[in-house]
């Protein structure tokens, strides 16, 4: 691809009070059941509801169960480890909206 090509990229925004099944993210990501059962239970997602029968996972679970989706396949990463890397992507992505806040400034407040 030249660099003068424009580049079209094609999404859906989801909205945060959406919410998603079981059945629905399975079908959508193309993971099982059971490997959803695993990353909540390693705390990779918090659905509401009691029972996986009951389970409801929010908008923003969409972009999240997709990339672990991604991490099981691509990397053979296990449970833990797709727990991890999503943790790790969160504070990346928390660092550099705080990057885009302050700019190249050098003036980031330190954490409380």
């Amino acid at each position: 691809m030249k660099e003068s090509e424009p580049v079209y990229l094609q999404g859906d925004i989801v909205e945060e009070h959406v919410e998603f099944t079981l059945i629905e993210l399975c079908r959508i990501t193309g993971a099982s059941k059971d490997q959803f059962a695993l990353w909540v239970e390693e705390g990779a997602f918090e659905p509401r509801g009691a029972r996986i029968e009951e389970w409801r996972f929010s908008g923003a679970s969409l972009r999240r169960a997709i990339t672990a989706q991604r991490l099981t396949s691509d990397l053979e990463l296990n449970a833990q480890g797709v727990a991890l890397a999503l943790d790790l992507l969160d504070q990346i992505d928390t660092l550099r909206a705080r990057l885009a806040r302050y700019g190249d400034r050098g003036d980031i407040p330190e954490a409380s």
